[in-house]
Formats: structure tokens, sequence, C-alpha cells
């Protein structure tokens, strides 16, 4: 299932095939090229004075780092993350030798649109949530103080929304995907002034 993007000009299909479905299909597997390629997509990512921030702990469906992860899932999104064929943590290490990193949080999310957008290109789906216990993924993977866990991310394959079993969480992910219009998004001016010609 896909729900493009509907855009006022056309952007890049990767883009624009970008969404975060839940309904995934348990059978499908994420190759070691392909985690590869995504990991690398992260890697690469542009950071503030190339720090790098952004690290992931990795687990594909089945091994014991699948399994620690999705413990740490809230029930609801165990209820679907389960059928992804991986499981990441996104982390963001804060510190190095000269310091507290500026903005790496930032750098973190770079890293993982760079993931997600490789992802899509590789021909799967990527769902990041907030709806983790940071404190036992601290614990769990004996993270260093200076480690912060900032978002989950479950790739997989898409599957048919029925596997999702409750009606209202079915409609929801057949539902059209909306955002709000670009001249309520990029000002010019004074706050709220559209940007011309996006007004």
């Amino acid at each position: 299932m896909e729900k493009p993007a509907s855009t006022s000009v056309p952007v890049h299909e990767l883009i624009a095939r970008r969404w975060s479905p839940r309904a995934l299909d348990e059978t499908g597997v994420v190759s070691e090229a392909q985690l590869r390629a995504v990991l690398e997509a992260a890697r690469w990512s542009a950071s503030y004075g190339n720090t790098q921030p952004a690290r992931y702990l990795v687990g594909l469906r089945g091994d014991e780092t699948f399994d620690r992860i999705l413990g740490t899932l809230t029930v609801r999104n165990q209820s679907w993350a389960h059928r992804a064929g991986a499981l990441l943590i996104g982390l963001a290490v804060t510190r190095n030798e000269k310091g507290e990193i500026p903005y790496a949080e930032y750098g973190l999310g770079l890293a993982s649109q760079n993931l997600v957008l490789q992802a899509v290109a590789e021909g799967l789906v990527a769902h990041q949530m907030a709806g983790f216990d940071r404190n036992a993924v601290a614990e769990r993977f004996t993270l260093p103080a200076d480690v912060r866990p900032l978002v989950a991310i479950a790739i997989g394959t898409a599957g048919e929304p029925e596997v999702l079993g409750e009606e209202r969480d079915i409609a929801r992910e057949r539902s059209s995907r909306e955002r709000i219009p670009l001249a309520e998004f990029a000002f010019t001016g004074d706050w709220g002034n559209p940007l011309s010609p996006l007004g």
C-alpha cells in the first residue's frame, strides 16, 4: 500500500513516497545489504562540525537485540512493531573529547531522516516512534551517561492494513495524509506573512 504525498509542485519520489505505516508484513525480511545501506545513509548525514553524534542499536527480527528493543516499546507500539524486519533505537552522543556536542539531537534527526529515505529507496518502509521507555533502553543496553536514546525505528515490508485487526487502526492506515498548506509553513517579513507566491 502506498500513500504518496499530495504536493503543489513535484518533489523527489523518495520524499513523496515516504510515510509511516504500522501495517507490516511479518514475513518480510530486511536483508543484510538493505540494513547496511540504510545505516550507511545515516552515517553520511550532515552534522554540526562533523561531530557525528548519531548512533543506533540494531536488532533483526528473531535476534536478542530485536526482542530487547521490542520490550522497551509501549504496549500500543509492540502490538504492530513485532512484525518489523528490524528495530532500531536512535541515540545521540552528547559529549566528545572537546566537551558537549552542540546540536546532537539535530544531528540524530538528520541521520534518521537519511536512514528512512534510504529505506524507501530499498523498497522498505520505516516508522519512527517516541513511544518507548528511554530509561529501560539505557539500562538494558548499558548506555554511557552521555548517550541519549531519542527515537525507536521500525523498518520492514509494507503489509495489508487488515493485519492491524482493529477497525479504527485499519481506517487510520488507509486515511489520506495531511499537511498544513505552504502559506502557513513559510513566511517572509513578519511572522505569519506568507512567502509569495505561496500565499
